[in-house]
């Protein structure tokens, strides 16, 4: 297992993150929920001796059993890893029982510390914007669980590049904590962060902590135009609709071709593209099987050639829109001049 450093801090975290959104019994808006506490404290033992430092979860993921089970299965090690976790979307029927206001950040993650049965929260991340709380709201609950030491870092979840960087210029303001970290979806079959995000996120030295990056399984392989709807697999039920599938077969199929000039599999060539990427400071997994432990550890490992990568980069490249558009246009003396 290799580390990298999370952002502009001095956090280092491996380049594969356990995600325990699986964790739990049942199922929620078509998402299934398969991992018990059995199974869990199994997962975990092996994930920390592989190397794995970090496990993600958050306070609506089966309405919080994701973090006690996560909780129970670290146990006495729990100061030998990382936890991240967030909070945003509801946990309650009263109206402000959701957000990113003062009191409903403040309470869930008093919530998320005695679920998860530590005293501290490593990593705690925004995981949606709300439509009416002021930044400045925000920001002052943020400083106050850092500051009373409930929360060592923090960040963001998918926001806007627009609302990150007016968030982390009133932190520079303000003389409070910037964020360190974002957590957010980014794929060979999803690249839009790349327009905004992901230049915001370099400039201001916030590190990506990568979500569905193999696209809730498409690029396993296992979807294909003979087979679109394979058994028991996650898009059947739960499809948040972020790519366009006619287009991703010829896309797997490249992937396919590649994994097969390196003897591994295409999660390994989708996992290792993405951490070939300046701004990706690890890259969360979902795993419940032995055969799936294998062929991420093995995209941790992977080094792609730069042929291969620009190759995945060209297929796979994002059509710009306004005002990005118009980056084609700069002067290209000043490109050329360009080393920093």
């Amino acid at each position: 297992m290799k580390y990298k450093q999370l952002g502009n801090s001095g956090l280092v975290v491996s380049e594969l993150t356990f995600g325990c959104m699986l964790f739990g019994e049942g199922e929620y808006w078509g998402m299934k929920y398969t991992i018990n506490q059995e199974k869990a404290n199994d997962l975990v033992a092996e994930s920390i001796e592989k190397g794995i430092n970090i496990f993600d979860t958050a306070d609506m993921y089966n309405e919080g059993v994701s973090e006690e089970i996560l909780g129970k299965a670290l146990g006495n090690r729990r100061k030998d890893v990382l936890i991240s976790t967030k909070a945003s979307f509801r946990a309650g029927n009263q109206a402000f029982n959701a957000g990113i206001g003062y009191k409903h950040i403040i309470e869930q993650v008093t919530s998320s510390l005695v679920r998860l049965n530590t005293d501290y929260i490593d990593v705690f991340l925004l995981h949606n914007d709300d439509p009416i709380t002021p930044i400045d709201e925000t920001l002052k609950a943020i400083e106050h669980i850092q500051q009373r030491g409930m929360v060592r870092y923090a960040g963001i979840s998918n926001f806007s590049a627009w609302k990150s960087a007016t968030m982390l210029q009133r932190q520079k303001d303000l003389n409070y904590s910037p964020f360190m970290a974002s957590q957010m979806h980014y794929s060979l079959l999803n690249r839009e962060v790349e327009a905004e995000f992901v230049p915001m996120s370099l400039h201001h030295g916030m590190g990506m902590m990568v979500w569905s990056p193999l696209s809730s399984g498409f690029l396993t392989g296992k979807y294909t135009r003979e087979d679109p709807e394979p058994e028991d697999a996650r898009l059947n039920t739960f499809d948040l609709g972020l790519f366009d599938r006619d287009w991703a077969y010829d896309v797997v199929d490249k992937v396919k071709e590649i994994a097969q000039k390196y003897d591994t599999t295409p999660i390994a060539v989708s996992i290792a593209w993405l951490l070939s990427k300046k701004v990706v400071s690890t890259v969360l997994v979902g795993i419940s099987k032995a055969e799936q432990f294998a062929a991420n550890l093995a995209g941790a490992e992977l080094e792609l050639s730069a042929e291969d990568i620009a190759v995945l980069d060209e297929i796979t490249a994002p059509k710009l829109r306004y005002p990005n558009t118009f980056a084609g246009l700069q002067d290209g003396v000043l490109k050329a001049a360009k080393v920093w």
